[in-house]
């Protein structure tokens, strides 16, 4: 049986946009980007105070493998080059644009020419694309590391995190984008079947996905439909890899080890667009929903836009936030106030009020395992917790803590309310200090 057929646990949907088209902004005072993005390397500033900037021009790029290009989305003035303090508690540096009002593109913006596979790697880098599932792993890396590994490419479409729905819009509104995208990464990485990963309480998106890879699958590439069971994480690369192709990915390895390769929907499609337009990754949609927002809906913002811009684009607030987050509510990043910005990584904003935010006080663990039984990686996150509490790296070496996905399924279903995916983390910052003490002392 597969490790994956049981595990996961049931969550609420409450999936209240999943109708409503992404409205864009097509104007906004000023927007805050950030140098890291990313996974990887910071980039540099490309500008300096008093710059004019256009829309899509670059303004922070990098020489290190690991990286991707940062790109103004609006037109206007380089106003200031300051440290950011994000809500990981990160200092970043960022290239704040005060707007113009024009929008204006900047003048090289072409499709760019993808004849060869290094042509297209290249492309994929110039465009600045990360992964927009939220991951934020760059798409050229991805890209190039599964070359000549991967022969199945799996478009991930689960959307499995309650109030999300980016994906499930992008599959309704973009379908031929997706399909567009589809045909370039399998043409230029040899790849001859492709599965689009989709929850089942999602009818609509797999009608149309359906219908879209029928007509354009042929003999050289097949296009398929691949329906999950509603259970979370399904959007998990592990749990989509093992449920769409009952292929297991070792732990500490890539899915490119079991010939997978995994993209977001969004990803996808944003590849189909970019080699047909040219123009790069200065914008995204986000889901804002929570009972404190005014009018909950999907919206197209330039990257680098406020919150509090974006929040008053929607109608403002009807309660104080109690909690906000940036992301979804199982794996999103709280932040302590409205004071930061949309990166490419945020697909969701997320403002609870006092009533949706408080939950019961943490209590000790009573042992009753449903942490055990929901973890889809087969983990024991009580265990985990324990030895990070009292510091054992041999524990939590030995318990697997680098195969948790973070996912907070534990933390979930815990009926004490622990804070297990938080101590899950910090066990892992045990063990990348402890081995970085390690190679500081083999060096000295």
């Amino acid at each position: 049986m597969s490790m994956f057929t049981t595990r996961g646990i049931k969550v609420g949907h409450d999936k209240r946009t999943s109708t409503l088209q992404p409205v864009r902004i097509e104007h906004c005072q000023t927007v805050t980007l950030l140098m890291k993005q990313h996974i990887g390397a910071p980039c540099k500033p490309a500008v300096k105070l008093g710059d004019i900037v256009d829309r899509g021009q670059i303004v922070g790029d990098t020489d290190a493998a690991l990286a991707a290009p940062i790109h103004a989305s609006i037109s206007g003035v380089c106003k200031r080059i300051e440290m950011i303090r994000v809500p990981s508690g990160e200092d970043v540096q960022a290239v704040v644009i005060e707007s113009d009002g024009e929008m204006r593109p900047a003048a090289n913006l072409e499709p760019p020419k993808a004849e060869t596979r290094e042509d297209f790697f290249a492309a994929v880098r110039q465009s600045g694309l990360v992964g927009l599932g939220g991951a934020g792993f760059p798409a050229h890396a991805k890209l190039r590391s599964a070359c000549g590994e991967a022969n199945i490419l799996l478009v991930n479409a689960a959307e499995c995190e309650p109030y999300i729905t980016t994906d499930h819009r992008e599959a309704l509104d973009k379908g031929d984008n997706v399909i567009a995208g589809i045909r370039a990464i399998c043409a230029h990485l040899d790849i001859k079947d492709a599965v689009i990963g989709i929850e089942s309480n999602k009818g609509d998106a797999i009608e149309k996905l359906r219908a879209l890879s029928l007509w354009n699958s042929s003999e050289g590439l097949k296009i398929s439909v691949g329906v999950l069971p509603s259970r979370y994480p399904q959007g998990a690369e592990k749990m989509m890899i093992d449920s769409l192709t009952k292929r297991t990915v070792p732990l500490g390895k890539l899915p490119s080890a079991v010939g997978a390769l995994v993209m977001n929907i969004g990803s996808v499609a944003f590849i189909g667009r970019y080699l047909q337009d040219g123009k790069p990754l200065v914008s995204r949609t986000v889901t804002v929903d929570g009972g404190a927002v005014h009018t909950p809906m999907n919206v197209r913002v330039p990257i680098g836009i406020g919150l509090r811009e974006l929040i008053e684009f929607c109608g403002g607030l009807d309660h104080p936030p109690a909690k906000i987050i940036l992301g979804g509510p199982m794996m999103g990043s709280a932040s302590p106030n409205l004071d930061t910005v949309i990166s490419k990584c945020n697909n969701s904003l997320l403002l609870f009020t006092r009533e949706q935010a408080e939950g019961e006080s943490e209590s000790a663990c009573i042992r009753c395992g449903k942490c055990v039984a929901g973890c889809p990686m087969r983990l024991m996150p009580c265990v985990l917790e324990a030895a990070y509490r009292t510091g054992s790296t041999e524990i939590l070496r030995r318990r697997d803590v680098a195969g948790c996905i973070e996912c907070g399924s534990c933390s979930f279903v815990c009926p004490a309310k622990r804070e297990l995916v938080q101590r899950m983390r910090m066990g892992k910052r045990l063990v990348r200090e402890e081995d970085e003490r390690r190679r500081e002392a083999e060096r000295t």
